[in-house]
């Protein structure tokens, strides 16, 4: 099939290439370029930040900066071989199409069914956190009608057209965003004792209490473990990009902004919270965020980080909607999921893959609802550590598709990994040694264990698809 505008960010499109032309897509591209950019800043920054971080803040003390720093450079090398392949061949099964292509049938079928599980379980988390939020404001609504309220809302904005999907995550992003940086403002002011009725801090902090590592590098370790997987959602950027006007620039604009500024966010964050205030004052289970803006006088400061919070978690609940309804029209679209699934509107939207996203999510909630420390509890370990399974297979795609695409269409590469090929081994050798350290860590290693009996009965099925195929 003949390329078209959407295939390369040049005037004159390249030639289409066998086995890497991304061919045309069925949907709409409603999505602009400030609704990528919005997202790829704000889909990765979630409850896992606000509130999450107070658990490794517990156990690495000040050198949670290296955890985050340690764990957003490994995200940040994923991303970046994400997106030269997403700039390359733009799909809306993203590194499930570039698995496919580059490893074969059952690494497609793998990586896209169990990024669609991960992403349907935890919109239960995100929708049942949110209604205990909702339910802490108005307490005559119980919690189970405020997650038919959510979901029956982002359902519909999904299902209406893509351009309402996009609006919604730029303005609860801008919201991030924006508290984010006000955050970051306040803190540093008051480090400096500009704040009225504050002393400037300085490093005391930093160097006093135990000291950078009170905890040695085994506590920073155990910090990366404990905020690694808060970088998951990027993802969802270049499943996004495929409804854009131009696929290829917009992805590719996306991922240059957003990974430079969401590691600078989370490590400026972390910065600040350990230099305000001793690290020993941080529980898990507490955000950071309150405590510090608490602690420097800001009014009402448990109340603005829940609406922070509360919005963090219905923007995850709506991006991961939008990304799981993709990924399973995606495989549908190759013969790997009915093929039911593949109608669409009018306006381009898979409404019967939006919907069999949705009604697995529902399942998932009255799991949760009902059985929240057994049936629930293992589907959640289940996806738990899946995303480091998909990060693997990103690595190994971009291996093999770079060198294709220099052979055959050196033309699309128009965003290029880092010091090819090395920085890819070295961020697949990250990742084996994080699967290493939570094998030895006894609250990591269930998680992993859960995840990896998923990813065998996975491939057990795609193996026993591709021999039937064959």
């Amino acid at each position: 099939m003949p390329p078209t505008s959407q295939d390369a960010p040049d005037a004159a499109a390249p030639k289409a290439t066998p086995g890497l032309d991304p061919g045309s897509e069925p949907l709409s591209t409603g999505l602009k370029q400030r609704h990528l950019t919005m997202l790829g800043l704000g889909g990765v920054i979630g409850a896992g930040l606000f509130v999450g971080s107070g658990a490794g803040i517990a156990v690495a003390g000040p050198g949670i900066v290296l955890s985050y720093l340690i764990a957003g450079v490994l995200a940040m090398l994923v991303m970046r071989m994400l997106g030269e392949m997403s700039a390359a061949m733009p799909a809306s099964g993203s590194f499930s199409v570039h698995a496919e292509r580059a490893i074969g049938r059952w690494a497609g079928f793998s990586a896209g069914w169990l990024y669609w599980f991960l992403l349907v379980v935890v919109l239960a988390v995100e929708a049942t956190a949110a209604a205990q939020i909702a339910n802490s404001w108005a307490p005559a609504v119980p919690q189970w009608t405020w997650v038919l309220i959510f979901m029956v809302v982002f359902t519909a904005s999904n299902l209406a057209a893509v351009r309402n999907f996009g609006e919604f995550e730029f303005w609860f992003a801008a919201l991030k965003v924006g508290a984010i940086v006000l955050f970051l403002v306040l803190g540093s002011l008051a480090i400096f004792g500009v704040l009225p009725d504050t002393d400037p801090v300085g490093l005391t902090h930093l160097s006093g209490d135990g000291g950078f590592l009170p905890n040695g590098w085994e506590g920073v370790i155990s910090g990366v473990l404990a905020v690694v997987f808060a970088f998951g959602g990027l993802e969802v950027v270049t499943i996004a990009a495929a409804e854009s006007e131009d696929p290829a620039r917009s992805v590719s604009r996306a991922v240059r902004s957003a990974v430079w500024r969401i590691l600078f966010f989370y490590v400026g964050s972390m910065l600040v919270i350990v230099t305000v205030l001793p690290w020993t004052m941080q529980k898990a289970g507490l955000s950071p965020y309150v405590t510090v803006l608490d602690s420097i006088g800001i009014p009402a400061a448990g109340t603005i980080m829940n609406i922070v919070v509360f919005v963090a978690l219905l923007s995850a609940l709506n991006a991961n909607l939008y990304g799981s309804s993709r990924m399973v029209f995606s495989l549908a679209e190759r013969g790997e999921a009915p093929k039911a699934l593949l109608k669409v509107s009018r306006g381009g939207v898979p409404q019967r893959a939006v919907l069999a996203s949705v009604a697995f999510g529902f399942v998932s909630v009255v799991l949760n609802l009902k059985w929240p420390d057994s049936i629930f509890l293992y589907m959640l370990n289940a996806v738990g550590a899946v995303l480091i399974f998909v990060w693997a297979l990103i690595a190994v795609s971009q291996l093999r598709l770079r060198r294709r695409i220099e052979r055959e269409a050196p033309e699309r590469l128009v965003l290029k990994m880092w010091l090819f090929p090395w920085l890819t081994w070295a961020a697949l050798a990250g990742m084996a040694a994080l699967v290493g350290l939570m094998l030895t860590d006894s609250t990591a290693r269930p998680q992993l264990l859960w995840s990896a009996g998923a990813a065998a009965a996975v491939l057990v099925v795609a193996g026993i698809r591709e021999l039937r195929h064959k």
